[in-house]
């Protein structure tokens, strides 16, 4: 049984339009465009993969068949596979596609009603409510794990924590030689995700922006905007200089996370207890979001994602389940 995964997934150039509601759900329509070929060729393997089925065997009516798509946060899509392969091995004639391609992408999926679930690394904006409204959807907003926003570094690179406002004035580029936070002269290469990545707008609105209703502050001008959080890592594991951000689930030993802190003598690193505990100041809630209460295949592997196996598959790949204990003894 095969899963359709596109990662990776381009996103219209920037503006500052893009994070509207509107924008986005015609930048989804624009890849949809784009990629017409790929998301044909994964309908018609789900149908034919149904018709041999049907050929081969005589499928119980009343077991659970049909199709479900999920599609949009890059952080969490490793983490909706490995539950999605779960799933079908229980349930063998549902047909789980899952897809990346960025927050924005999935969110602007569901208001474009091609997506039965929208998965996301920040919450819905209220633009975005206001236009699927519009279009007859009804979001409904599913926390389905916990994630620490990492920070990291280049082994080689000496810096090992740094505070809030210390990423703030790197990433603004007001601070842009590791020399003047203690480190070697070296020049700073900020990157960050692309636009469409709820994990970018996360970061955007707590350390660009600290938090400050009304900001307008931005990425620097310099900052490499890459289109996964894979690529950071090769960025940041091959560039002595370079600093990136990334959910915790993509940390590896060929990259250094720093410890971060709200305050100068309260540092602490991305680890699944300090996001229990709520100490790691970048913590976040991750998100399913479907049209009103998902209801048939939908609901079922809603429910398989927030039960025992699938929580577990989130812990497995870095994350912390909602259902922790649950998890943990599974």
């Amino acid at each position: 049984m095969k899963i359709a995964v596109r990662r990776g997934l381009r996103a219209v150039e920037e503006s500052n339009a893009f994070s509207d509601g509107f924008a986005l759900a015609n930048a989804d329509q624009y890849n949809l465009r784009r990629m017409g070929l790929r998301t044909t060729t994964i309908v018609l393997s789900v149908f034919c993969a149904t018709v041999l089925t049907g050929c081969g065997e005589a499928v119980d009516p009343n077991e659970p068949q049909g199709f479900v798509q999920t599609k949009g946060s890059d952080t969490i899509v490793n983490a909706m596979q490995e539950t999605a392969e779960e799933f079908m091995k229980d349930y063998p004639h549902v047909f789980v596609a899952v897809t990346g391609g960025g927050s924005g992408v999935g969110i602007a999926s569901l208001i474009n009603k091609t997506t039965e679930i929208a998965t996301a690394s920040r919450e819905m904006k209220g633009k975005e409510i206001e236009m699927a409204e519009k279009r007859g959807v009804h979001p409904k907003e599913i926390v389905v794990a916990y994630d620490g926003v990492a920070v990291i570094v280049n082994h080689h690179n000496p810096i090992d924590r740094l505070t809030i406002e210390d990423l703030h004035d790197i990433f603004t580029g007001k601070t842009t030689n590791w020399r003047q936070l203690g480190g070697k002269d070296l020049h700073i290469v900020t990157l960050s995700r692309e636009v469409s990545s709820g994990t970018h707008m996360y970061f955007k609105e707590v350390v660009v922006q600290l938090n400050k209703k009304g900001s307008t502050e931005e990425f620097s001008k310099e900052t490499l905007l890459l289109t996964s959080s894979q690529a950071i890592v090769e960025e940041v594991a091959n560039n002595e200089g370079a600093i990136g951000y990334l959910g915790m689930g993509y940390l590896s030993d060929r990259t250094k996370a720093v410890l971060v802190a709200k305050k100068p003598d309260e540092f602490y690193p991305p680890t699944v207890q300090n996001v229990v505990n709520k100490t790691y100041p970048l913590s976040r809630p991750l998100y399913l979001y479907t049209d009103g209460e998902p209801a048939g295949v939908t609901k079922l592997f809603v429910n398989f994602a927030l039960g025992p196996m699938g929580q577990t598959r989130f812990m497995a790949t870095g994350f912390v389940p909602v259902g922790e204990t649950l998890a943990r003894n599974q």
